[in-house]
């Protein structure tokens, strides 16, 4: 069998997966972020591959944030790494330089402290509810200001590009129809450069796992068995 490794959007918790996981019904590693630790992709992906399986075939699967430490470590991958998905993110924020250059300051405007109806308009849209932003707010709330800075800031300036072509193991993009984050020029530069990658299109918004967590699963078990990896 092979188990599924989920690394966790911005607030890092990994929390919000837990309809998902229950959804794809086979053993799960969520591998959480420090709360407390203003750690950038390089100090983030020594973390996350400390926790991952060496006597246990996986897949991994990562979540908006963490799509760039996902693509740097099928670029070098563990040796039981088995195929790839990410869900909603990027190699590289699909914007010119000079666009993220005026972004920066954004880092510095405390944006977890925006109203949670906002937070929860961007990233659930109309599939929102009370439960879930309730979720929402206590995951934001458990990261700390510098914590929250330091993620933006890596967002911001992180470009894994070049590292798209290393990848050898199967990857399957899920793209959110309505997502309010990230568009679709994302995941199609992420395809154009690996040979071996499905873009899979669902109805939903940001937070897609969240709120197709069915569907989701479906298509992850679906690419599982197009594999041959018995989930």
């Amino acid at each position: 069998m092979v188990a599924v490794v989920l690394l966790p959007g911005m607030d890092g918790s990994g929390s919000l997966f837990a309809e998902f996981v229950a959804a794809l019904g086979c053993r799960s590693i969520v591998v959480a972020y420090p709360p407390g630790q203003p750690l950038g992709y390089e100090e983030l992906e020594q973390h996350v591959r400390s926790r991952l399986p060496s006597e246990e075939p996986f897949v991994l699967l990562a979540e908006s944030f963490s799509g760039p430490l996902a693509v740097s470590i099928a670029a070098s991958p563990p040796s039981q790494l088995k195929a790839l998905v990410l869900v909603c993110t990027f190699a590289k924020l699909p914007a010119p330089s000079f666009v993220l250059r005026l972004f920066k300051p954004v880092g510095l405007v405390p944006l977890w402290r925006a109203p949670v109806s906002l937070v929860s308009w961007l990233l659930l849209g109309r599939y929102g509810s009370d439960a879930m932003a309730s979720a929402l707010s206590r995951a934001i709330g458990a990261v700390t200001p510098s914590t929250w800075r330091a993620r933006f800031a890596a967002v911001l300036s992180v470009d894994k590009i070049p590292l798209l072509c290393r990848i050898r193991v199967p990857l399957l993009y899920l793209r959110a129809s309505e997502d309010r984050v990230v568009f679709p020029s994302a995941s199609a530069l992420i395809s154009a450069h690996v040979r071996r990658s499905k873009v899979v299109a669902v109805e939903g918004p940001h937070f897609l796992l969240q709120s197709k967590p069915q569907q989701c699963a479906a298509v992850v078990r679906a690419f599982a068995r197009e594999q041959d990896l018995a989930l």
